[in-house]
């Protein structure tokens, strides 16, 4: 289902009082931005919450109003779940959610209670970079392809064919999504599978953008990942079975120090894993399709990989 909340948000910004009309928004859609809030900003009962619900309320809009005004972004998101639905033989109950994001993340995943959610966070697709809203500036053309990244996570988490560490971890979270706890507990070989097989789904998709954009990555730096995978791949290696947080920022996330990202003194770009999940799923999507892939166990997608290796 399409959840657009759109309407609501720009009713908070019309208001006479933002803050207090934010307020009141988080509560009608607590569920899905508590969730949100929590994955990927910060704790909404914390002391900073109020300080970015006001930054987000005041931010000038102007980028995002007009991009709006030309974009029919709720026809591009129905056309991307269409096309998903056809190539991950969507299975399970899920949404689709059109929303304003408070800076953090330009999309992203989520299951509350047992259903998979993928958001948008459309201040980062008007072509403009605003420093105001954070917003990335990228093309509203990319909206399918981010989608496709963030459905086929919640395929992974919920169908009922899934047989993904992931999917288990949910299901014993009370069908529940957690990015840290699932960080802490899941083995790094399961995330970097996971973001493989989503950068791939993008690609099956939504075709036909620069090889770049399905990674996340500028020009820059995937040339320099391609230029470093002979020091990134060994390093990641290493750490395949082991499971903890600071694995999956150092390979999957963005934010971690220099220091904290250097071996054999060269430091690893930011979510350096996705390029290197995305060819380590391409045999088993080869010998099986997408569909299969999307909810094989990461051991039955890698022993496919060693089976391609051993007959090449």
């Amino acid at each position: 289902m399409l959840i657009n909340l759109l309407p609501d948000f720009f009713a908070v910004h019309n208001s006479s009082d933002r803050v207090a009309a934010y307020l009141r928004y988080f509560e009608n859609h607590r569920p899905i931005l508590e969730a949100y809030w929590h994955n990927y900003v910060l704790d909404p009962r914390g002391p900073h919450f109020q300080e970015v619900v006001r930054a987000t309320v005041n931010a000038n809009r102007v980028d995002l109003r007009t991009m709006l005004e030309r974009r029919d972004v709720v026809a591009l998101a129905r056309e991307a779940e269409e096309k998903c639905r056809a190539v991950l033989k969507i299975d399970s109950d899920m949404d689709i959610v059109l929303m304003v994001g408070v800076g953090a993340a330009n999309a992203g995943e989520l299951v509350v209670n047992g259903k998979g959610i993928a958001f948008i966070c459309l201040e980062h697709f008007t072509s403009i970079a605003n420093p105001d809203t954070q917003g990335l500036g990228l093309d509203p053309e990319l909206i399918p392809l981010w989608l496709a990244h963030e459905l086929a996570h919640a395929v992974r988490y919920t169908s009922p064919d899934s047989r993904s560490e992931l999917k288990q971890a949910v299901d014993e979270a009370d069908g529940n999504y957690s990015y840290w706890e699932t960080g802490r507990t899941v083995a790094l070989r399961e995330l970097v599978v996971n973001e493989g097989l989503a950068v791939q789904a993008a690609r099956a998709v939504s075709p036909g953008h620069a090889i770049w954009e399905y990674y996340g990555y500028g020009r820059r730096e995937y040339a320099r990942i391609r230029e470093l995978e002979p020091v990134i791949t060994p390093a990641l290696t290493a750490e395949l079975d082991r499971s903890a947080l600071g694995l999956r920022l150092r390979f999957l996330s963005g934010g971690m120090s220099d220091e904290a990202r250097t071996t054999q003194r060269s430091v690893l770009p930011e979510r350096c894993g996705y390029y290197i999940g995305a060819k380590m799923v391409e045999p088993a999507i080869a010998a099986h399709g997408l569909d299969w892939a999307v909810r094989a166990s990461a051991q039955e997608i890698l022993a496919v990989n060693k089976e391609s290796q051993a007959t090449a």
